[in-house]
C-alpha cells in the first residue's frame, strides 16, 4: 500500500505567509484551501504544492523558527536556477556556508548543482578531493568553478 507524505512545516502565526512565497516561487506552486481560524486570528493550516509535491504549513508553534534538524534540498540543472532561487529564498533569510541558507522564516535549503553528488564522487581522489575543497570554499555553489576543479 503507498502512502502520500506531506511535509508539515510548523509556524507560529505566518503559515499563509509563507505558503504564498514558497507557492511564488517554486514551478507549479500553488496554494491549495486554507483552512480559517477563529476570527481575527490566523488560518489554522495552508496546504500547498511547490514543484507538484503538497506541504502543509500549519500555525501554533509556540516556539519561533526552525532547528537544523529539517531541511530541504534543492537540485538546479543551471547556474541561472540556483542564483533565482538562492536570491529569492536569502531575502530577508541569511546565507549561511556550502549551499546553506536560512529563510525568512528560518527554514532551512541547500541548493544545489544537480552534479554535485558526480563531481563529488566520480573520477580520480585528486579529483573529487578538488571539487570537495572548492566546494568547502563557497557560500552560493557557482557550477562552473566546481566543474572546473573538478576537471584540474
Amino acid at each position: 500500500m503507498a502512502h502520500d507524505l506531506t511535509p508539515c512545516l510548523f509556524f507560529q502565526s505566518e503559515a499563509l505567509e509563507a505558503a504564498r512565497f514558497y507557492a511564488g516561487i517554486f514551478p507549479g506552486g500553488r496554494v491549495g484551501t486554507v483552512l480559517e481560524g477563529r476570527p481575527g486570528a490566523p488560518p489554522v493550516a495552508v496546504p500547498f504544492d511547490i514543484d507538484g509535491r503538497p506541504f502543509l504549513a500549519l500555525n501554533g508553534n509556540p516556539e519561533p523558527g526552525f532547528s537544523n534538524s529539517v531541511s530541504f534540498i534543492l537540485n538546479c540543472d543551471s547556474q541561472h536556477e540556483i542564483d533565482r532561487l538562492w536570491e529569492a529564498l536569502t531575502e530577508g533569510g541569511q546565507e549561511i556556508a556550502c549551499g546553506w541558507l536560512s529563510d525568512r522564516f528560518g527554514v532551512r535549503w541547500q541548493v544545489v548543482p544537480r552534479r554535485s553528488l558526480e563531481w563529488l564522487s566520480t573520477g580520480t581522489p585528486d579529483q573529487r578531493q578538488r571539487a570537495m575543497a572548492a566546494m568547502q570554499r563557497m557560500v552560493k555553489f557557482d557550477m562552473a568553478a566546481m566543474e572546473a576543479a573538478h576537471a584540474g
